[in-house]
């Protein structure tokens, strides 16, 4: 009996997967319209201010981190829309099957890269050498030669560690996508409808 439920079993696990790469999907979508509302706002009043020659000089740096986040959350949305770059040259040249193994070869190749990422951006926030220092950002620093916790941005005087967490997150998000991805190529779980985008325009 437990052998006829494995394979149902295994699918639920699948599609939760799938699922949860929905939502962080709809959550990106929104977060990436957010950003460009906030880049383009910002570029109108640097604009503005700088032809009435009363500029604010913290937009440029401002409209840089937008910029960054959008281009983070950008990747991660094209990851899981499928419409990231890729050179089809040899695609172009094998039969359906061997297209559809070559695809989940990089889809599986792009997961090792995410979950490396992942591991990269845990040894730089050290959030458990932080957190053995109490959290004393200059106490960390001295020991580590980590200054992540005490930068500051040059003009917003933001702590850098904020700006970077795009970083951890992008790998989350990049590993829960090309694992939704690398199960619907196995056939492991339902594929998901997306929107038929043909290229990153409407991405968002």
């Amino acid at each position: 009996m437990s052998t006829e439920n494995a394979p149902t079993d295994r699918s639920t696990w699948a599609d939760g997967v799938t699922q949860l790469s929905q939502v962080i999907l709809r959550g990106e979508k929104t977060l990436a319209g957010f950003f460009m509302t906030v880049l383009l706002v910002l570029i109108l009043v640097n604009v503005v201010t700088r032809f009435a020659r009363v500029p604010i000089y913290w937009i440029d740096e401002a409209s840089i981190f937008a910029m960054i986040w959008l281009g983070f959350i950008g990747a991660s949305v094209m990851t899981r829309l499928r419409i990231d770059f890729a050179v089809t040259l040899l695609a172009d040249q094998l039969s359906p099957k061997w297209v559809a193994r070559l695809r989940a070869l990089a889809t599986a190749i792009s997961l090792l890269f995410a979950v490396g990422f992942a591991v990269v951006c845990w040894l730089w926030l050290d959030p458990v050498g932080i957190a053995s220092h109490g959290f004393d950002a200059q106490a960390y620093a001295a020991e580590t030669f980590n200054f992540l916790y005490t930068e500051r941005t040059q003009t917003l005087e933001w702590p850098t560690w904020i700006v970077n967490l795009i970083l951890p997150i992008f790998a989350l998000t990049l590993i829960v996508h090309n694992a939704a991805n690398l199960l619907e190529d196995l056939g492991l779980a339902r594929k998901r409808e997306q929107v038929s985008l043909t290229s990153a325009e409407g991405a968002a």
